[in-house]
């Protein structure tokens, strides 16, 4: 680009920037800045889109510790932000990876958990991420090596909400060169990170191959393009998820239950998404389980049988497919009276307030004479929460032996209706 394109480019970024903000432009705007060319660029648009407004900047840099160099790259990016008046801080990753485990998934987790944790404390409602066309296109090449379906092939959504922290990724349409361009044409030094060369990674294999592939007319704005679209395609699918679980579902014991009935009638792809959802909900996992074993629970579910996925059980009787907690995965968990139990229940004991709160389990059960009166599946109460003193049932407020206490999911059914929408 010449010097002038740049400077029209640089006016096209900014009016974009501005448009994403117009609806309610916050009072302050967090940035989360890498040292790469992409963040320190946003770094720099966001300061030319909002340096003469009444918008606080600020921005956060982690140190995750794996390279030697990382904490003077992070002091480097302090400095960037001193020179255009922005707070900056660096926020280190303590604990650092386990032994086992994929590093790449651990130190991404990291790195958004100490971000909005950072935007919480520092009452930054929108945290900004410098991901461009580029990342989109190569999230698209990596899902369809994963044969993804429509969710996967919408690639990285331009807005999300993350532990109550509305995540905003501007410049997703803007290509990685022109904001090199960009920071080249004002003297900004970036710095690349060593990793962008190791193709032991998969992104950096996909990245390399798009090069190849620009030649066969497979742009990164053709990939962008289907992203954009598979997006558009998921939002309407997830509206048809919404209004099925507004027609079947119900909210019973901590579980989710749906018409038997009126969910084998469903097409495919929305009980496929209905069941999906139910499940992350249920289990407040973050990811979703594998296409395959979806599918299958899916089938077992309509066919009347029961089934375990992703910590949760799959119930089908006759009143309902029932969408619960598996034991194995509540049976060690403990709280006190008023905590939350299984981040999903808080239990007040009353007059039983030194007792210990775990899951009912099946020896429970057998103590609670009046369970079945409450029309509850026992593998569904089984994973209630109860009081205990050492190994004698004091409580169990959900099956029917309340004894003074009671039990409230944290969660309310109209916030799960809610969550079907807010992808």
């Amino acid at each position: 680009m010449t010097a002038k394109q740049v400077a029209m480019k640089h006016a096209e970024i900014v009016a974009q920037l501005r448009r994403q903000f117009t609806s309610n432009p916050p009072t302050r705007i967090g940035i989360a800045v890498s040292g790469g060319g992409d963040s320190v660029a946003l770094l720099h648009l966001l300061h030319d889109c909002f340096g003469d407004q009444p918008v606080e900047l600020m921005a956060a840099t982690v140190d995750h510790g794996l390279r030697e160099a990382s904490r003077s790259e992070a002091e480097h990016v302090a400095a960037l932000a001193a020179d255009l008046g922005i707070r900056h801080e660096i926020l280190s990753w303590q604990e650092g990876p386990q032994e086992s485990g994929n590093l790449q998934d651990q130190a991404r987790e990291a790195r958004y958990r100490l971000l909005s944790a950072w935007a919480r404390k520092h009452g930054i409602p929108v945290l900004t991420l410098g991901h461009t066309a580029d990342d989109q296109a190569e999230t698209v090449l990596m899902r369809l090596k994963r044969a993804s379906g429509v969710s996967g092939l919408a690639g990285i959504p331009q807005r999300r909400t993350l532990n109550g922290i509305g995540l905003l990724r501007p410049l997703l349409e803007v290509r990685r060169d022109t904001l090199r361009q960009y920071l080249q044409a004002r003297g900004t030094r970036w710095i690349e990170d060593p990793s962008n060369d190791d193709e032991t990674f998969e992104r950096i294999r996909m990245r390399k191959a798009l090069g190849a592939l620009e030649d066969l007319g497979l742009t990164v704005e053709a990939l962008s393009t289907v992203a954009q679209n598979m997006h558009k395609a998921r939002r309407a699918l997830d509206w048809y998820v919404f209004l099925a679980a507004r027609d079947m579902a119900r909210f019973e014991a901590g579980a989710i239950v749906f018409e038997l009935r009126k969910f084998r009638t469903l097409p495919d792809e929305i009980s496929h998404r209905l069941l999906l959802e139910a499940i992350l909900w249920i289990s407040g996992g973050q990811y979703p389980p594998r296409r395959l074993p979806m599918i299958e629970a899916v089938a077992t579910a309509q066919r009347g049988n029961s089934t375990t996925l992703a910590g949760c059980r799959i119930l089908s009787r006759k009143c309902g497919v029932w969408i619960c907690r598996e034991f194995n995965a509540v049976r060690d968990h403990s709280a006190r009276s008023g905590d939350l139990w299984d981040q999903r229940w808080r239990v007040y004991a009353g007059e039983l307030g030194g007792c210990e709160v775990r899951a009912l389990g099946p020896a429970g059960l057998a103590q609670c004479p009046d369970w079945r009166a409450t029309s509850v599946p026992g593998p569904v109460l089984e994973v209630t929460p109860a009081l205990w003193e050492g190994d004698d049932l004091k409580a169990a407020p959900v099956a029917g032996y309340a004894n003074g206490s009671s039990a409230e999911p944290k969660n309310s059914a109209e916030e799960f209706f809610a969550s079907l929408l807010s992808h």
